[in-house]
């Protein structure tokens, strides 16, 4: 691979007001010592600060920072497809404006790209600034979800990395109303690497994803990429069945030799509210696939962008 070249940096953004200069400076550092072709891709769901703003005035002084603006709040997942579809580099990277993601990495997938590999994905050796409880939680999700999906999904990794445009082109032809980075780069395939890295702890602003948030994205992760849970709740109940069956058995054998049972509420009380949970449980979970059923018959968009900037021949109101 040559230096010429068009690399495409792709960045959700909601509420960075205070990271977008730091971390622009940081890239256009990284893109000086390349050296390459670049746009920088900003997609925003609607902000509360100054964040559109900001970039808006970014680039008046740079072309190649670009804006989409969502038409609501879409979600992350969302945002980081919506940039995927509109890059045009040969690479493309995809990146959080936090600054927990070194952008200083880029150079070093980049490397790696120009090696042959279609995929450089940004691997964490620590997790700074998380509670023990979520590191233990990732530590489990990952040990799960390798053990359970039908594609390898690298541990420790985030959104962070570079793919080709063999990789980018092949995402845009997936229809996936809820979008996990990680698994369809997986499902995509292509050659992949992983590069080491320690993950800095967030110096400015709060995280925008709250706890039910990442157990949201995770679990997207489970059920669309994994048939696992349909499997385990079948199981669940034959075995449920055979233990109710050989209990029967049980109770009819000591009936039939005049033993005294022990039987009474509290036995009732704990065996019909342990099946209505196993009940509740199976439902949520066929509930789950069932709702990917419903949101691929009814085949809405994924995102919906209200302003292009910097984009050529896009409408404002562009829909994907």
């Amino acid at each position: 691979m040559s230096n010429n070249y068009k690399l495409s940096i792709v960045i959700p953004v909601y509420n960075e007001e205070k990271n977008i200069r730091p971390l622009v400076a940081r890239l256009r550092a990284v893109v000086h010592d390349l050296p390459c072709d670049y746009e920088i891709i900003f997609v925003l769901d609607p902000c509360t600060d100054n964040t559109e703003q900001i970039i808006i005035d970014l680039r008046k002084g740079d072309p190649s920072i670009k804006l989409l603006k969502m038409s609501r709040r879409f979600g992350q997942p969302a945002c980081t497809m919506a940039g995927i579809h509109y890059a045009t580099g040969d690479a493309c990277v995809v990146i959080d404006a936090d600054l927990q993601d070194p952008p200083e990495l880029i150079k070093e997938m980049v490397t790696k790209w120009k090696e042959g590999y279609h995929v450089v994905y940004a691997q964490r050796t620590s997790r700074k600034g998380e509670i023990w409880i979520r590191r233990m939680l990732a530590y489990l999700y990952y040990w799960l979800i390798n053990r359970i999906a039908d594609v390898n999904i690298p541990r420790n990794t985030g959104d962070f990395r570079l793919m080709d445009k063999k990789v980018v082109n092949q995402l845009k032809q997936l229809k996936e109303q809820d979008s996990f980075l990680r698994g369809l780069v997986a499902y995509v395939g292509f050659s992949q690497i992983g590069i080491p890295y320690q993950r800095d702890e967030r110096s400015i602003g709060k995280g925008k994803y709250k706890f039910y948030g990442s157990i949201t994205i995770g679990f997207n992760g489970v059920i669309g990429f994994s048939k696992y849970p349909l499997h385990f709740i079948a199981i669940l109940g034959i075995v449920i069945s055979l233990f109710s069956l050989l209990l029967g058995i049980t109770y009819l054998f000591l009936k039939l030799m005049n033993f005294d049972i022990p039987w009474g509420n509290p036995t009732l009380v704990i065996l019909i509210s342990f099946l209505s949970g196993i009940q509740l449980m199976s439902l949520g979970i066929m509930g789950e696939y069932f709702a990917r059923i419903y949101d691929a018959i009814q085949n809405r968009p994924g995102f919906i962008v209200d302003k292009a900037l910097g984009f050529e021949g896009e409408n404002i109101e562009t829909i994907k």
